[in-house]
């Protein structure tokens, strides 16, 4: 049996995602620098899509890379 993943950012109160804050969102994309799916991560659909939202700003801005 497994046991159900909560939220990091409701767990932690974290309203807003910023996409320079690296680290964090580091946290979510594989080595193959691919957005990491919700199962995986247990983030919750609302974070899922703004999360996704500021991976792919920073890669836009080169803050991240869009591959390994």
């Amino acid at each position: 049996m497994t046991t159900k993943k909560v939220c990091y950012f409701c767990v932690n109160d974290i309203r807003e995602i910023d996409y320079k804050d690296t680290q964090t969102l580091n946290r979510f994309i594989n080595s193959y620098k691919k957005i990491l799916p919700r199962k995986r991560t247990g983030v919750c659909s609302w974070h899922q899509r703004k999360l996704a939202k500021a991976i792919k700003s920073a890669r836009i801005i080169a803050l991240l890379p869009f591959t390994n």
